[in-house]
């Protein structure tokens, strides 16, 4: 268990609370049955052909350890999973399932020997039926063939990061009634919640539900909604009959009187749908739970937009978003994250007082978007459709093949996390280039799907570009690195400036800002360091986001602005900053084990809640001077500093968190600097003068 901070406790109670109560919202009425599959999984690699060599893994796995060493050509090719088990001889009378929740890239999946299906994308959940290949009582085989090679026909093809291979989430087997609710529409769950014509007086709740059962069969549909209490509060009953092609629609609509809102990280307050499917064959007197089948969906009611001022509005009022972009992988584990990983990446996006964080380069996994829900984290999720950014190669391969790919992913991603109130924004592309095959038709073509497919939210992407495709999807966001990769961090103002005045109708923000930084390496004088280069001082990186901020809120020039990134993330093909493969511009290292300084910056200015001092510039433990500045990060309004139990003054907050003592004169040797401030937060360090 992670330890919160120790003041931030209530509203960390309320937070552990509510991820307690999310099995309760998928059990009530639970009569499906899901089998975790995630152990006794036999792995050999695609080169591998001798009978009985084999390693045996856990899921979730990735054999790309070597993407992980900062090896640029790492193995891109086939793996294999066997395994090997009993399936029960009552399951017969069901259907049986089995469901991926991410496998990277294209899976083959064969059961008892014979070929069941392939499914072509890294980054969703796709399922089988299984039933007709099993052996129902006795041994079955189950080998799936997982390949992420390079595909031109399969986005991405480019992006600065790693294409872990692997089952790199989990899988398991769903048993359901042969009238089940739906896990064959673009690998959802069957269950989607809409909200409309919505008010402080009432909202409109439209559940719908695909099921698929044996036609001909008449089945009741029992609605449920509930609130955050679990208390419900409505419910409705229909009947359907299964047409011919084994399906049916169905719906029913609720009004939600006085809807408590989802107010992001104040107050993300969910409402729950269940939908209960009972199959009408061979009933006497109550439906036998074999004949039953359930979804449990949480959902929240809100509303959002940007205004023609640019402005970012949620429910009514304008929003300041707080945003992060985030990559799933870890040190030493790659995409094979757990969810102990996720909920660290939470707990750490809010201590740093995060509300929007940007799901870079692919879908993410909808545990962690979950969790989001629960911690009122605007979420931008984004289709895997990346372009090369400043390298070369493209992102669009103008084939039928790779169209109609994009297409599937898209519809993929909208229908699996249709319900997270979390999900504000469908991201379309990244980085994307007009060289070569131009995808600005394609693009169009995309941005009309999602919103046919969801016309309750936003389409947005990333760009680096001037042009049209900056104006196919409703937002836009700049990639924007101005005192990193050119320049100099003062320049984002002008470059803001110049945006708005030559473009003060396009809805802009900012999709990724950062510089990178080691824990390990500090300079004693603020300069610029070369971005391929070796050396990447901590100190530079909490300048580039001072400045940055700071221009951000004093300007408004954008409806949000998202830092690029979180944590650091793999990226074999770099060769920059103390350690190879890996892109170094996160606010936490790759273990997410230690916070950078930049990181306390943003706490101080974006989490009120906590209150905290910390004293920046810590590790850089030995200095070659007596005379030094000293920096502190809080979010009250006096620090007070000692220097070897001596106060040197108290500093009063600048207005961005930051306080500052000039020319302090540090002892030969080891002292000892104290910061506290008027709520009795401390922080201590020492730093041995040479």
């Amino acid at each position: 268990m992670f330890k919160f901070p120790i003041n931030n406790q209530r509203m960390m109670r309320k937070f552990l609370i509510t991820l307690l109560m999310l099995p309760m919202a998928f059990s009530v009425y639970a009569q499906r049955q899901v089998v975790n599959l995630n152990h006794g999984w036999q792995f050999t690699p695609g080169w591998e052909v001798k009978p009985g060599v084999y390693t045996e893994v856990s899921l979730p796995h990735t054999w790309n350890t070597d993407a992980l060493a900062g090896k640029p050509d790492y193995y891109r090719g086939i793996g294999s999973y066997f395994k090997i088990m009993n399936i029960p001889a009552a399951w017969k009378s069901q259907k049986v399932f089995i469901r991926f929740h991410g496998a990277n890239s294209v899976t083959d999946l064969y059961v008892n020997g014979k070929h069941v299906g392939q499914h072509k994308g890294g980054y969703t959940a796709f399922s089988w039926d299984i039933s007709s290949h099993l052996n129902f009582g006795g041994r079955n085989t189950i080998w799936v063939r997982v390949n992420n090679a390079i595909d031109l026909d399969l986005m991405p093809l480019v992006g600065d990061f790693n294409t872990y291979g692997g089952l790199y989430r989990g899988v398991e087997f769903v048993v359901t009634p042969k009238t089940h609710l739906s896990l064959g529409d673009f690998g959802s769950d069957g269950v989607y919640v809409n909200t409309s014509r919505i008010s402080s007086e009432r909202a409109e709740v439209n559940v719908s539900a695909i099921v698929e059962g044996t036609p001909g069969d008449v089945a009741e549909v029992r609605f449920r909604l509930r609130d955050g209490a679990q208390a419900t509060v409505d419910s409705l009953i229909r009947r359907i009959k299964i047409s011919e092609n084994g399906k049916a629609d169905v719906a029913a609509l609720f009004s939600v009187h006085n809807p408590r809102m989802w107010n992001s990280v104040k107050d993300p307050y969910l409402y729950h749908a269940d939908v209960i499917v009972s199959s009408m064959l061979n009933r006497s007197g109550t439906t036998p739970s074999s004949n039953t089948d359930s979804i449990g969906q949480h959902f929240g009611i809100r509303t959002f937009s940007v205004d023609e001022d640019n402005n970012f509005i949620l429910n009514g009022n304008p929003f300041q978003i707080k945003g992060v972009a985030r990559h799933e992988d870890w040190a030493e584990l790659g995409s094979a994250v757990h969810a102990e990983n996720h909920l660290r990446d939470i707990e750490l996006m809010t201590e740093m007082g995060v509300n929007a964080v940007r799901l870079a380069g692919y879908p993410h996994d909808p545990y962690f978007i979950s969790l989001c829900d629960r911690a009122g984290i605007i979420v931008w999720s984004e289709l895997p459709f990346n372009g090369p950014g400043g390298n070369r190669d493209t992102g669009f391969n103008n084939s039928e093949a790779f169209r109609e790919n994009g297409k599937k992913q898209l519809r993929e991603m909208i229908h699996q996390m249709y319900n997270h109130p979390s999900i504000f924004f469908w991201g379309l592309y990244n980085d994307l280039t007009q060289r070569g095959d131009d995808p600005l038709e394609y693009l169009k073509e995309l941005s009309s799907i999602a919103k046919n497919e969801d016309p309750s939210r936003l389409t947005i992407a990333a760009s680096t570009q001037d042009g049209d495709l900056n104006f196919v999807t409703d937002l836009i966001g700049f990639n924007q690195f101005l005192g990193w990769t050119s320049g100099l961090p003062t320049d984002f103002s002008s470059w803001g400036m110049q945006l708005r005045r030559n473009w003060p109708k396009l809805p802009s923000g900012v999709s990724a800002y950062g510089a990178g930084a080691s824990i390990y390496q500090h300079a004693d004088s603020l300069q610029k360091p070369q971005v391929q280069g070796s050396w990447h001082p901590e100190q530079w990186q909490a300048h580039f986001h001072e400045v940055y901020w700071k221009n951000i809120v004093s300007k408004n020039y954008f409806w949000g602005t998202f830092v690029w990134t979180m944590f650091d993330y793999g990226s074999a093909s770099r060769t920059e900053g103390p350690r190879h493969g890996m892109n170094d511009c996160g606010l936490v290292t790759f273990d997410r084990r230690v916070p950078k300084d930049a990181f306390y910056f943003y706490k101080a200015n974006w989490n009120e809640d906590d209150p905290f001092v910390y004293i920046a510039q810590r590790r850089w433990r030995e200095r070659g001077s007596q005379t030094q500045d000293i920096k502190v990060y809080s979010n009250d309004k006096e620090v007070d500093l000692s220097i070897n139990g001596v106060s040197v003054g108290r500093q009063p907050n600048d207005g961005y968190g930051t306080f500052q003592w000039k020319g302090v004169k540090l002892k030969p040797g080891e002292n000892t600097l104290e910061a506290v401030n008027t709520l009795g937060a401390a922080d201590r360090t020492r730093i041995f003068v040479r």
